[in-house]
């Protein structure tokens, strides 16, 4: 029996243990060092896999021209505006339905018919209704980020645990009292997560839309030097973007850690 319960302590230590914060940087840092070895014994050709060293010398050279920077000012004006304006609608929608038995019913089944529809399949008709410019682009990633926004916005709602609300019913909450302290704590963990989703698949509409309607942005730069067989500084641009969806996860996480500290 002894033995039995020194085998769960451990066990519990082993799954509780702290992990220490050079752990993350050292994975990414063996990775780049296998990478670079790879292509210096040029196993794989430079054409299909360039090193870390030739994106950073390329990536240097895309800086100081300029282009680099010129850009990413583009996409980051792209979808940031998107990804907010998509964002604040779904949010408000989400609560709407999720508060109201009526916009529930209505609206439910309007929303899970859209939402399986490619958003990327709408660029040209929105090209058409909205011409050609930003607000096309604009578009297409706020819709893309309002679907799962709306979507977990609602289900947080509905998902609040009633027996928080019939306690704070019990000790003498108004309506407006129990929807700010216990519904939205109680949705935000799950908004979150319809957050950091929205935030992925942003990305994915914005190169998309860059590369279908776009002279600027890093979704044009990767479809340049694609077609150019340019693979090192069509690696830069895929580096940029997921440095963008690292910055954007820990923004995120940033904010939802000062919303939910208890969490």
């Amino acid at each position: 029996m002894g033995e039995t319960r020194k085998h769960i302590k451990n066990r519990v230590a082993f799954l509780e243990q702290k992990v220490p914060g050079y752990a993350s940087v050292a994975g990414i840092a063996a990775l780049l060092i296998i990478w670079e070895i790879v292509c210096r014994l040029e196993w794989v050709s430079p054409l299909f896999l360039p090193s870390p060293t030739g994106i950073v010398a390329a990536g240097w050279e895309l800086l100081t021209q300029g282009d680099l920077l010129q850009n990413t000012g583009a996409s980051l004006y792209r979808i940031v505006l998107g990804y907010l304006l998509g964002a604040s609608i779904g949010i408000v929608i989400g609560l709407l339905l999720g508060f109201s038995r009526w916009a529930e019913a209505m609206g439910t089944p309007i929303l899970f018919s859209l939402y399986p529809i490619p958003k990327i399949a709408l660029l040209p008709l929105i090209v058409l209704w909205l011409g050609i410019g930003e607000l096309p682009k604009v578009t297409i990633i706020a819709l893309g980020v309002f679907f799962p926004v709306v979507i977990n916005t609602f289900s947080g709602v509905k998902n609040v645990d009633p027996i928080l609300i019939k306690a704070a019913v019990s000790f003498g909450s108004n309506h407006m009292n129990v929807i700010r302290k216990v519904i939205l704590p109680g949705a935000l963990p799950v908004i979150f997560a319809g957050l950091k989703l929205a935030a992925g698949t942003s990305l994915l509409l914005l190169v998309a839309a860059e590369m279908i309607a776009a002279k600027q942005g890093i979704g044009s730069m990767i479809l340049h030097y694609g077609n150019l067989m340019i693979t090192t500084k069509l690696m830069v641009g895929v580096v940029v973007l997921s440095l963008l969806g690292l910055l954007f996860n820990r923004s995120l996480q940033w904010l939802e850690n000062k919303l939910l500290p208890w969490k």
